[in-house]
């Protein structure tokens, strides 16, 4: 039971991330919130964490605060039309269909 109620926040999660991406290339979307959407998606799919997640339990502890701190702030910033609008679009897409943004990902590695 405990798992099921995990894997449903984490496929919500991973909608609210899309939504944000979606949200972030929106014209209406002010330049500080394009901002911290693009750190908050770049962190929840990069492979670096401020804390490597081998180091028992405080390498899983960056994730589970800092990412929903940042969804909420995001939340709060963010025009709820625009929002909205995201929210329903990455509901409706395609699981398969995920952006391929080859620069986007090549910094990420870089960096």
């Amino acid at each position: 039971m405990l798992i099921d109620n995990w894997k449903l926040k984490a496929k919500q999660l991973k909608h609210e991330i899309h939504a944000f991406y979606l949200a972030m290339k929106d014209p209406r979307t002010p330049w500080y919130a394009r901002v911290l959407a693009a750190v908050i998606v770049g962190y929840a799919f990069s492979p670096i964490d401020l804390i490597p997640d081998p180091i028992p339990i405080l390498g899983y502890l960056d994730d589970l605060v800092l990412l929903p701190l940042g969804i909420l702030l995001l939340i709060k910033i963010m025009p709820s039309e625009v929002l909205v609008e995201c929210r329903a679009k990455a509901a409706a897409s395609d699981g398969n269909k995920k952006p391929k943004k080859w620069i986007t990902g090549s910094i990420i590695i870089a960096i």
